[in-house]
């Protein structure tokens, strides 16, 4: 009898295994920079009596939520470790998370003996289950209100926590999205209540153990409100987002710690999580690794571990981060990092047919919906600061397949491609309004710049079809109210037209992307390199580079030197102000 369990990857055969010897499928869902993962697998799945009871009666499978996110969102709890039970045929039984020997003992036991008695009642109830889920009538699209954004609104207020800011009570995790669409209303209406959620829950996140002033970046969450008890992971996806949200509210407030911990979060992603061999970034630092010693700094001699994993998504979102960061604090370098690294994900994580999750080595699990969208909002922004409009290309063909292959019938996408060979619950596609609004507010700004408007209805169609329940998410779902916004507040369209490398084109597109602007869409038509979309919007060409100034589709005004754009931007964006409800 070996001591330790013989984990398998959960694929067909695992299941196959599983339908042959009649044995319930035990899975594990872990995440890389998890210490109480570590704690499980080292302790309860090590006791002889627990490798014994999974050895005699179970097919055991371990899952990475990170490499696996179709897996964990469909049987994990949304907490790590998940340990959940399955039928031979994929279907969830039950679930658990940290348990020790004693009550992993008695949970094996109990699954084995309702597997052993009662299997075909449990066969029945999932299977009447799934066809009542079947039955439901499948809700009709909603036309988008504006009065939607004032909802979302009230959802981050009623849940905002006016002491030690963040949401809720309990645990406190940063929630970048919400801040983000916050800094929106208040530039965009003057909104006072969102300024005080955006200051307030910056200021003191930022004064907390959250904040690694010393290594720079925030660490995950906090298991106090206070924000003094940080569960010391850092993930590059969220301190990518945090970086944005710090660099706008730079902007917006002026405030030099946002700055510094904009530089922070920089710092970090460059001189810990990026590979030099490639320019892409690792998934995680260890929280474990990276824990203090004590205020005057962390254990020495201890370097951090790092799942050097590299994700799709985190990656494209670090590529946004980068961007904007080289624009505010003027950072050219920056600039050329963040190119570097989307050179790697085109060339690595994609094949002009389909976008990977991740790369190892090799690529692996193609047609997340996630890493689509966030690819191609990293390529629409590399666009506008590069000035390069052939970067529209990769990001169209993007579109399109996502389109073709994820479409919802009732309007929207689903978050994996179809798979015959998939069982159970790996069959359902789910529709998630996270990845939704991701992908529909690139759609919006894509067929801006595109100057193709059927990518623009299917942003509309994605988001109509989450219009009957998005209230349900609360604060959650702050990403789908900035999409919503950039529907009836249509985006401040700067188009510079002229030879892209001038000088002049340089500068005035550094001017366009410096200062904030809430749903600013850049774009630099060179004329010889892109006379299709230069005849597609209408412009002439000129001697010196010229900028032209439209809201939406609606012309507002043109701009020759950085002082007259930003002259012009000030007074087309009062003028809009003042005719907001």
């Amino acid at each position: 009898m070996t001591d330790t369990i013989r984990w398998q990857h959960f694929d067909p055969a695992a299941l196959r295994a599983a339908a042959a010897a009649d044995r319930p499928v035990l899975m594990l869902v872990t995440a890389p920079w998890c210490q109480y993962c570590r704690d499980l697998l080292a302790t309860t799945f090590r006791d002889p009596q627990v490798v014994a009871a999974v050895a005699e009666g179970f097919v055991a499978v371990h899952v990475d939520a990170e490499r696996r996110p179709d897996i964990n969102q469909r049987y994990g709890t949304g907490a790590w470790p998940t340990i959940a039970f399955l039928t031979p045929d994929g279907e969830l039984i039950t679930q658990d998370n940290f348990l020790d020997a004693q009550q992993m003992r008695q949970q094996l036991e109990r699954v084995a003996a309702a597997w052993r008695e009662r299997k075909q009642d449990i066969k029945k109830g999932l299977r009447e289950l799934w066809s009542h889920e079947l039955d439901r009538p499948v809700p009709s699209r909603t036309r988008l209100q504006q009065e939607m954004v004032e909802d979302v609104v009230d959802a981050i207020y009623e849940k905002f926590d006016h002491r030690y800011g963040g949401f809720g009570e309990g645990s406190k995790f940063p929630h970048p999205e919400a801040l983000d669409f916050a800094l929106v209303q208040v530039m965009k209406r003057g909104d006072e209540r969102m300024r005080e959620v955006v200051a307030v829950t910056l200021d003191r996140m930022l004064a907390s153990p959250m904040h690694d002033a010393a290594g720079g970046g925030l660490f995950r969450f906090s298991r106090t409100t206070d924000w003094s008890s940080p569960n010391h992971e850092k993930l590059v996806d969220q301190n990518a987002l945090v970086l944005r949200v710090c660099l706008e509210a730079f902007q917006v407030f002026g405030a030099p710690a946002y700055r510094a911990a904009a530089e922070g979060i920089v710092r970090w992603l460059l001189g810990t999580m990026r590979d030099p061999r490639t320019d892409a970034f690792a998934g995680s630092q260890d929280g474990d690794a990276d824990s203090f010693a004590g205020p005057d700094g962390r254990r020495r001699g201890q370097g951090p571990t790092l799942d050097h994993t590299v994700y799709c998504h985190a990656n494209a979102i670090a590529v946004s981060g980068l961007l904007k960061a080289s624009a505010v604090l003027a950072r050219p370098d920056w600039l050329a990092q963040a190119m570097a690294t989307l050179r790697f994900l085109l060339e690595n994580l994609y094949d002009g047919r389909d976008v990977f999750h991740y790369w190892d080595g090799t690529y692996h699990l193609p047609g997340m919906l996630a890493d689509q969208a966030w690819l191609v909002r990293a390529l629409i922004d590399a666009s506008q600061h590069s000035g390069d409009a052939d970067l529209l290309l990769p990001a169209e063909a993007i579109a399109e397949h996502a389109i073709r292959r994820h479409r919802a019938p009732n309007g929207g996408f689903y978050d994996i491609l179809h798979d015959p060979g998939h069982q159970g619950s790996m069959r359902r596609r789910n529709r998630s309004i996270l990845d939704n609004a991701t992908m529909a507010e690139s759609l919006v700004r894509l067929s801006y710049l595109s100057r193709r408007p059927e990518f623009y209805d299917e942003a509309t169609a994605a988001l109509e079809a989450f219009a009957g329940d998005y209230k349900e998410y609360g604060y959650y779902v702050a990403g789908y109210g900035r999409a919503v916004d950039l529907v009836f507040y249509a985006p401040l369209f700067l188009t510079i037209v002229g030879d892209r490398e001038s000088a002049a084109a340089i500068e005035l597109r550094r001017t366009a992307l410096s200062v904030y602007v809430p749903s600013r869409i850049v774009q630099s038509l060179d004329p010889k390199y892109d006379p299709i979309l230069l005849g597609r919007s209408g412009y002439q060409v000129e001697p010196e580079p010229v900028v032209h100034l439209t809201v939406g589709r609606m012309p507002r005004a043109t701009a020759r030197t950085p002082g007259e754009l930003l002259a012009a931007i000030e007074r087309v964006e009062r003028e809009r102000q003042t005719r907001l409800p």
